[in-house]
């Protein structure tokens, strides 16, 4: 499809359902943005942007409707809501909306001052807005029709000489600029496969012409950068049909402030409940909450736009635990969700087992809770799990993966030096950031000092810096190694600042446990540094987003002021991280989906919430069991997984009214065909009784672990784990050896139970509590003792029965 009618149908999907009516009523307030205005250039503009506030709380965008008149015309002009300088002066913009009028004082310098236009900080926005530097056009790797650019303009020298210098010059004619390639194809006076992008006499052809007739300056090493972008508003809750302007500043690194909504690009993160336009008025279309993504000179915010499933007109009595029941209760509120009911005792129980130790209740342990008649049993049930010494195995095994800890890479040595290691720090509660620096500074022999193979899973100094960005920060910093990430505002500065710190660690042969011992010792160089690949220089160490006026460098070992910063309680990305993590292992997802992919542009469903989790755990001196405890005893986290009229519509419960049910993990299910069956698993080296969420690595055989999902530890990233489910799983339990052997194990639990002959309703209800971890229903009991009595015998009949129970739902997956 050409790009025009690319653009036509984005212009059409943002503006096609019909506008919704401001309330009724007069506003009780009307809310001008910006309240003042300041220009100090003859280029300067701003959007102004108009509320109306509502005596219930509704805001509606008065904009389209609101009469802007300047008080004096020869200093300003407001032309459809945007202001623009005209000569010094002071005077005021009046705006009148709604019946009430809001006046805005303007204060103009430098009108008519000669300025030449900047490209760095003028043109590369115009060509960014066009697409022109974009992937699919001239910014791809090869560029298009013999002409390339940086992608989206992160390289403003580059583009700059293939604009003026390249192909000989022709693309631009100072001289006489309306005859510039680089006008007159855009503008479409010539022929241009890409389509029109500038509007011939329009605001960015003028200022690219302007460009032209002051010389085609080019960029300079001291222009002034984005540091910062602003959105206005930066939330609404909205009703279909009702359109919101977007007002967009940008703060260049001189301090300047800037109205940049006519270059900025809009983007909707989901167009099924809100959609925008390319000059930034947003849509709303259906119930639920999305973000407006926007972007400019290498930065990105977003803008919240929240659609209410319902309108409750008295929410049902919630009973706060903690904090994380407040916030989410707020967020309901706004969306108009109900919360399910709370789970049941044993529903609980089992759930809080598998989340905290990756362990089923035995049944005994199941009947003493459910006959338990304290009000405060879960919360002491979470107090007594997490101390037990399934904590250690379950923990350490999702470092494990984290960590990428496997023989392969280490060696089986430095695989059991590293996995014990992780061990020791989770039984002894060493506080998460202790934990991560001591990774991240670690240095000695692979085979003695767990933590120093870390940098064995790694080969260079940009392997360790993308793995401590994704892993400990949740950032994703590959893109940025090549080019501006896309999405975001790190840049192969960013990139090569944090690979800097690692750009002296080197490794050695030892012969300290043979000639052939392979041993590897991991130390600090001398002199190493980090080389920007564009600029062919030098680049000093700098941490992710951190003060560039402060050194950042080491006389000994840089990596302790990377260490330093990156566990400092200051450090919100730090905590936001670890808080979203482990909310994601516990609850089924993330605030923030995929767990490792924090950004600006992908944020929280619940900010609040994630901000006040990560408050929290910086305020107990990162202490995990902490934050595990505060979970499991909110009130959210207890909820049944039972869908509700109040809640079914947010169908992927991304607000979490309920609880997210999901298929066991595979170290998770193979212990609980364990525990089910009463038979141990005997793991290839290691001795029986050897649980599966107790292995080193991945690479202990194991065709059912393997078949569910697990990882093999080579890749960096959460999605490695899967527990999707596919045929292949069911196959196998239905079909394979394992769950088969199992069940007629001859010291299996159903042997002991023939063995003790049980009476066949206390050997019906072992089976229940052993597997779905409750007892059965009257229904479940009489069904299910009658098809014991059917069968040849009763042990038969009962292994038959442990067979179903192991192949059901309610046995594989966590609710």
């Amino acid at each position: 499809m050409p790009s025009r009618l690319l653009a036509l149908a984005a212009v059409l999907s943002a503006t096609g359902a019909p506008a919704a009516d401001a309330p009724p009523g007069t506003p009780k307030d009307v809310v001008v943005y910006p309240r003042s205005l300041t220009f100090t250039g003859p280029r300067d503009e701003q959007r102004l942007v108009v509320l109306g506030v509502w005596a219930d709380g509704r805001t509606f965008d008065l904009t389209p409707t609101a009469r802007f008149t300047t008080g004096d015309r020869d200093v300003a002009s407001a032309d459809k809501g945007t202001v623009r300088p005209v000569g010094d002066g002071n005077t005021t913009v009046t705006v009148d909306a709604a019946g009430g009028r809001t006046v805005v004082p303007v204060t103009v310098e430098k009108a008519t001052a000669d300025v030449p236009v900047s490209f760095t900080r003028e043109v590369v926005p115009i060509l960014t807005k066009a697409g022109c530097n974009g992937g699919g056009c001239h910014g791809a790797s090869l560029g298009r029709g013999g002409f390339r650019l940086s992608l989206f303009g992160f390289d403003p020298a580059f583009d700059h000489a293939q604009i003026v210098g390249s192909n000989e010059g022709r693309r631009v004619v100072v001289s006489d600029p309306e005859r510039s390639i680089l006008l007159a194809k855009p503008a479409l006076v010539m022929e241009h496969g890409g389509g029109e992008k500038l509007k011939l006499g329009g605001r960015d052809y003028t200022r690219m012409r302007q460009w032209l007739e002051d010389g085609a300056p080019a960029p300079t090493a001291k222009d002034p950068f984005v540091t910062k972008l602003e959105v206005f508003p930066a939330a609404r809750v909205m009703r279909p049909g009702e359109r919101q302007h977007l007002a967009v500043t940008a703060e260049w690194s001189d301090g300047r402030r800037e109205d940049v909504s006519a270059t900025a690009q809009f983007d909707a993160l989901n167009e099924a409940v809100a959609a925008v336009t390319p000059a930034g008025v947003v849509t709303a279309k259906a119930a639920g909450e999305t973000h407006v993504m926007v972007r400019f000179g290498g930065q990105a915010v977003v803008s919240q736009v929240t659609l209410p499933f319902a309108r409750v007109e008295k929410f049902p009595d919630f009973p706060a635990n903690n904090f994380v029941d407040e916030k989410l209760r707020a967020k309901w509120v706004d969306l108009g969700l109900t919360p399910s009911p709370l789970c049941d005792d044993d529903e609980f129980l089992r759930r809080l087992y598998l989340d905290a130790i990756g362990t089923l209740p035995t049944p005994d342990e199941v009947r003493a809770f459910l006959k338990d008649a304290d009000p405060k049993k879960r919360a002491k049930a979470v107090d007594a799990v997490l101390d037990r010494g399934e904590f250690t195995d379950w923990w350490a095994l999702k470092w494990g993966d984290l960590l990428r800890i496997n023989r392969t890479a280490l060696q089986e040595k430095g695989m059991w030096s590293f996995h014990n290691w992780v061990r020791g720090q989770v039984r002894d509660g060493v506080p998460v950031d202790q934990f991560v620096r001591d990774v991240v500074t670690a240095e000695g022999s692979t085979f003695l000092d767990g933590p120093a193979n870390f940098f064995q899973i790694g080969r260079t100094a940009d392997d360790w810096a993308e793995t401590t960005a994704q892993l400990f920060l949740g950032i994703r910093v590959g893109c940025a190694k090549c080019h501006h990430h896309p999405f975001e505002k790190w840049s192969q500065d960013d990139y090569y600042g944090l690979s800097a710190f690692f750009a002296r660690m080197g490794t050695k042969n030892s012969q300290e446990f043979g000639l052939f011992g392979r041993e590897t010792v991991v130390y600090v160089r001398a002199t190493g540094e980090a080389t920007h690949p564009r600029k062919r220089a030098v680049v000093k160490p700098l941490p992710l987003d951190a003060d560039p006026r402060v050194s950042w460098d080491d006389e000994f070992d840089r990596r302790k002021k990377l260490a330093d910063w990156l566990t400092a309680p200051t450090n919100r990305m730090f905590a936001r991280n670890l808080a979203n993590r482990f909310w994601g292992y516990t609850m089924g997802r993330g605030l923030v989906e995929p767990l490792d992919d924090m950004r600006a542009t992908n944020p929280a469903t619940n900010p609040e919430l994630l901000d006040a989790l990560a408050d929290d755990f910086v305020k107990a001196k990162f202490d995990l069991k902490h934050l595990l405890r505060t979970i499991f005893t909110s009130r959210a986290y207890q909820l049944s997984a039972d869908a509700t009229d109040g809640n079914r519509a947010d169908a992927a419960n991304t607000h979490f009214t309920r609880r997210t049910v999901r298929r066991l993990t595979a170290e998770q299910l193979a212990d609980a065909v364990d525990a089910a069956t009463g038979t141990r698993e005997k793991y290839l080296g290691l001795p029986l009784g050897t649980r599966a969420i107790q292995l080193p690595d991945s690479e202990v055989k194991s065709y059912l672990m393997d078949t569910f999902g697990r990882p093999a530890r080579q890749v960096l990233c959460e999605c490695e784990r899967t527990t999707a489910p596919n045929i292949a799983q069911a196959m196998h339990l239905l079909n394979g050896d394992t769950l088969n052997r199992k069940v007629a194990d001859k010291a299996g639990r159903v042997e002991k139970l023939v063995a003790a002959k049980a009476a066949l309703p206390a050997a019906v209800e072992e089976l229940y509590l052993a597997t779905w971890s409750r007892p059965p229903t009257a229904d479940e009991a009489k069904k299910a003792e009658g098809w014991v009595k059917s069968a040849p015998g009763v042990r038969e009949g009962l292994q038959d029965l442990l067979w179903v129970l192991a192949n059901s739902r309610e046995f594989q997956f966590n609710r």
